[in-house]
């Protein structure tokens, strides 16, 4: 006779079964979750680890956050919001348009929050997924990982950091009780998020310390408020809108030769940013610690007006010794004799940016004989068309490897994976299929045709340190090496033919399309 206890401890948790699981909520996975309530598709779940949808625009609410790509066209093409209230958007307005697009578009209900994945498992004998999160046991046909590739916090390795004794943390995890009125704050990174951080946080910090590893390259913000006259055109006129959003779509599509290294677009485009510094710091120490010694466009070029003018301050000090320690109290940097200078602080923000190359998510997706996705990219992250990935049927990747963008918006790279997986989704209704999954021989193919494009990129010949860069492997794995309108072309509309179908190989088996741009 069994005990209670033992009944107990033998049951195994309810399972709830969907067709198709989304981890995440972010721009990708909303994207997808509003087109499948706009097909009639009701049978999926929306898996959130946190509270609220937003994904990065949740998560990263420091001090200056902003966008760095046009409002018109850094939003849904299918959603078009006419009420932008200025050319950058801010943190707060962008989540607001993704809380509200999620809410209108009846998404909500089918979002389970709190629920951080926490393993996957291919299982052939039933041909789905098992999904363990911290909400609970979840299965479904069709998985898409929609976790993104800014969004798990990465921490410098720097020795002693964890000694810290005051104040410290990361910029995307920010501490809103923290007062840097009258204190002595140290900013580690002089990336996207830091020369964000930094103007604001020298408006109140005693004394402002950034250390940099190398100086970025930065370019002016063109920026203005949109009138309530131009709101107004673009309510009633929606293709004066569209008209702006093409328009900056080519222009964004012209800056990527610049990435190829053709010289005189990066003599124009070097230029302006050195032009820019130029006018806004004096010739000097200064100047020259903020001169990059890079080719521009071997990281990401930034924009701001407000960055160089800080170190104008007489409360602001631009750090460029290399850390060598963090201590109980401060900073640790060696000076060019030799020597070592320590900086005390009362706090340290931590703006080093994110797990891009080797994605957290990827540890917690598994094959059928347990192997995890990240022990399967022995090269470093690989994708055919950026969105499937050999050895895992029904599995698909948003904002995957080389499916980030150097120049340009990537929820256009977005809605293009969006038609993918729906003309995907199109070819198992219409053939009675259960599983697709795509061949090895296929997708080393696209990756071998990757690599040879990112060849001559800035990103692998411009004499830096990215996090574009896989440098286990020293491929790029984060990046698309090409014109955006080219991602759609090869990867925005679903081919059966390399994939198998059932087990069994799909050649010249009929292809459906998916969604319209």
């Amino acid at each position: 006779m069994q005990t209670a206890s033992t009944t107990a401890s033998t049951a195994q948790p309810s399972t709830t079964h969907h067709r198709i699981a989304i981890i995440g909520s972010g721009f990708a996975g909303l994207g997808l979750a509003i087109q499948l309530r706009r097909r009639g598709e009701h049978d999926f779940v929306v898996l959130e680890r946190a509270g609220d949808v937003g994904g990065t625009w949740r998560d990263n609410t420091y001090p200056g956050a902003a966008c760095d790509i046009q409002s018109h066209l850094y939003s849904y093409s299918f959603r078009p919001n006419p009420d932008w209230s200025r050319v950058y958007a801010s943190q707060p307005e962008i989540h607001a348009y993704l809380r509200e697009a999620a809410i209108d578009e009846g998404v909500m209900p089918h979002i389970t929050f709190d629920a951080e994945l926490l393993e996957s498992t291919w299982r052939p004998e039933r041909q789905h997924w098992v999904l363990e999160t911290t909400a609970g046991r979840f299965s479904a046909d069709i998985v898409v990982s929609a976790a993104g590739h800014l969004s798990d916090p990465k921490l410098p390795s720097i020795p002693g950091l964890e000694r810290f004794e005051r104040p410290m943390f990361h910029s995307a995890q920010w501490d809103h009780s923290f007062d840097a009125t009258g204190k002595r704050v140290g900013v580690i990174g002089s990336g996207a998020s830091g020369i964000q951080i930094v103007p604001e946080l020298a408006k109140t910090a005693e004394q402002l310390t950034v250390f940099q590893r190398s100086a970025p390259y930065i370019i002016p913000r063109v920026d203005h408020e949109y009138t309530d006259a131009q709101k107004a055109m673009f309510r009633r006129m929606p293709e004066t809108a569209q008209a702006l959003r093409d328009e900056l779509f080519w222009g964004n599509e012209a800056r990527f030769p610049q990435r190829r290294g053709i010289a005189d677009f990066i003599a124009k485009i070097e230029a302006t940013a050195l032009d820019h510094l130029a006018a806004q710091v004096p010739e000097g120490e200064l100047r020259d610690k903020l001169t990059p010694d890079y080719l521009i466009g071997c990281k990401r070029i930034l924009i701001s007006n407000e960055y160089y003018p800080t170190f104008l301050r007489e409360s602001v000090a631009l750090e460029t010794g290399r850390i060598v320690e963090v201590t109980e109290r401060g900073i640790v940097t060696a000076t060019a004799d030799g020597s070592t200078v320590e900086h005390e602080l009362d706090a340290l923000v931590l703006a080093t940016g994110f797990e891009a190359s080797d994605l957290p998510i990827t540890h917690r997706i598994f094959d059928a004989d347990g192997r995890s996705m990240a022990d399967a990219w022995t090269r470093g992250g690989a994708a055919y068309a950026c969105s499937t990935v050999a050895g895992y049927p029904n599995l698909f990747i948003m904002n995957g490897p080389n499916s980030g963008l150097g120049a340009g918006s990537i929820i256009y790279i977005v809605e293009s994976q969006i038609q993918y997986i729906l003309g995907a989704l199109d070819f198992l209704d219409g053939t009675g299929a259960s599983t697709l999954e795509i061949t090895q021989e296929a997708q080393d193919r696209f990756v071998d045709s990757v690599d040879a494009r990112a060849a001559d990129t800035v990103w692998l010949n411009g004499g830096c340190h990215s996090w574009y860069v896989d440098e286990r492997f020293g491929r790029l794995t984060t990046v698309w090496p090409d014109f955006m309108h080219k991602f759609r072309r090869e990867s925005g509309r679903f081919r059966p033919d390399e994939y198998l179908v059932d087990g069994e190989p799909a050649e010249g088996a009929r292809s459906l399309e998916g969604v319209s741009a």
